[in-house]
């Protein structure tokens, strides 16, 4: 009988502080592990219409470049280098020339991309990137010649004026099976 008496309680764990603990190594965790941050493309899309209006858009206006599965660029009906994109689209978009196949003002200009399902994301980034390069430096160009400074030190009330003058008009068509360079569609 004695035995019985002189046996242990088990012990009791405090969990009070087990919580505390527990509470301070999340609270530690959330401060220093980093977030990463979103990247991809900064496109602000339009407002959804249920109905949307029907477009008519002008053949000349329009300037098409696709991507097929193998990621080459087929600009206007024509294969085209990645590094000559950017020069392309900006003689479309500007038509310096006035020529009638191409958009009488900057304000009609419209790009249109289409690429192929298969087509490699890092080359599409690239065409789409050179694409917006194109526009950035007619802005840039476009800002020396109006206000005799650059772009990006203009106030935003005339960085407006600009992107009203050359508005930046990139229409993503829905991808499609079997882009070929030879025949498109």
């Amino acid at each position: 009988m004695n035995d019985l008496k002189k046996r242990r309680k088990p012990s009791e764990v405090n969990a009070g502080s087990m919580a505390d603990i527990a509470f301070l190594l999340l609270i530690f965790f959330l401060v220093t592990t980093t977030i990463m941050e979103d990247s991809g493309i900064r496109v602000k899309l339009p407002v959804w219409e249920k109905y949307p209006p029907k477009a008519i858009v002008n053949n000349r206006n329009v300037f098409t470049v696709k991507v097929n599965a193998q990621n080459d660029l087929m600009v206007e009906g024509e294969i085209m280098s990645m590094g000559e994109l950017t020069e392309a689209a900006k003689a479309f978009i500007l038509n310096p020339e006035g020529a009638l196949n191409r958009p009488e003002s900057p304000k009609n200009a419209a790009i249109s991309l289409q690429n192929d399902r298969s087509t490699n994301y890092e080359a599409y980034l690239e065409v789409y990137d050179q694409l917006v390069l194109a526009y950035n430096e007619l802005w840039e160009d476009h800002a020396r010649k109006t206000f005799g400074k650059s772009y990006d030190l203009l106030s935003e009330q005339n960085k407006k004026v600009i992107r009203t003058e050359i508005p930046m008009t990139i229409s993503e068509a829905e991808p499609t099976d079997n882009i070929t360079l030879g025949h498109l569609d």
